[in-house]
């Protein structure tokens, strides 16, 4: 169940003009390659990315890191959401990527992560100063017709501040 304050950041979040603020502010390459997320709940978190010159690579589809980053923000809306939901001061980063190319990007593309549940269980299980917790999570990019074009696993890692 989802706490007031995550519900008012999942609202704002999806707001497309608040979307975009953000982006200018926090995510320029974001705002200009057209990633979008158009869905987070606890169910999953869906963001998408169209296919379109900026984004194109000179083998006519999406270049890895347009696809990276619209993955990467299919998982890192649904940790921003976890630490929404807890009171304590956590310091996150990346510390790896996996990702299995399945075909060419020829369309807009849709990632889908479906594993909050498990970011939330790492993100709630720090519960002293200096804990530290890690989460790798797995985003599915399918394209118009529904086929797998990749999937990414992001590893997380968490540690809780004093």
């Amino acid at each position: 169940m989802l706490t007031r304050k995550q519900i008012k950041f999942t609202s704002d979040f999806l707001s497309p003009f608040k979307q975009k603020l953000y982006y200018l502010k926090n995510l320029p390459m974001g705002l200009i390659s057209g990633i979008k997320l158009i869905q987070l709940d606890e169910a999953a978190s869906v963001s998408e990315v169209p296919f379109r010159w900026c984004n194109k690579n000179p083998f006519n589809s999406m270049y890895f890191a347009v696809q990276s980053m619209a993955a990467e923000l299919s998982t890192a809306a649904p940790v921003m959401l976890a630490l929404k939901g807890s009171d304590a001061n956590v310091a996150l980063i990346i510390v790896d990527l996996k990702v299995d190319f399945v075909k060419k990007a020829q369309s807009k593309i849709t990632f889908t992560c479906m594993e909050y549940g498990k970011i939330y269980d790492a993100v709630t299980g720090l519960q002293q100063a200096g804990d530290t917790a890690a989460a790798t999570v797995k985003t599915t990019g399918r394209d118009v017709d529904g086929s797998e074009v990749a999937t990414f696993y992001f590893t997380w890692s968490f540690k809780r501040r004093s």
